[in-house]
């Protein structure tokens, strides 16, 4: 039985990359599709949360792709990844400023209460 697949060619270089220099895919392109960017949570969370750390999620998500077609395969990954995570910070930070706004809410209410109650 023959290898269904061809023999990678030598790699002077040592980048997993082939003849074709730095950056650029081997002859056998991508290994798959790129990893999803998450720049529609990184838009949604800077939109509707957490500001400069929604910014921070779309600047990594639009490194995805660059890196990707640039050969970088493993930072490309690892961009998608931090984009995720910003988009999650960003999220959870908003949830933690809304409650701390309303336990504020209903302490300074219960102060006001207690000080209009008293002094009747």
């Amino acid at each position: 039985m023959t290898n269904p697949y061809p023999q990678q060619p030598y790699d002077p270089y040592g980048q997993g990359q082939g003849p074709y220099g730095p950056g650029m895919p081997g002859p056998y392109g991508p290994p798959g599709p790129p990893p999803d960017n998450n720049l529609v949570w990184g838009i949604l969370t800077t939109v509707m949360c957490c500001l400069p750390l929604g910014i921070v999620s779309i600047i990594k998500a639009n490194e995805v792709n660059k890196l990707w077609y640039h050969g970088q395969y493993e930072a490309a990954h690892k961009a998608a990844s931090d984009a995720g995570k910003w988009a999650m910070w960003s999220a959870i930070a908003s949830v933690a400023i809304v409650v701390i706004v309303f336990v504020f809410v209903i302490a300074a209410g219960a102060i006001s209460f207690s000080t209009y109650s008293t002094s009747s």
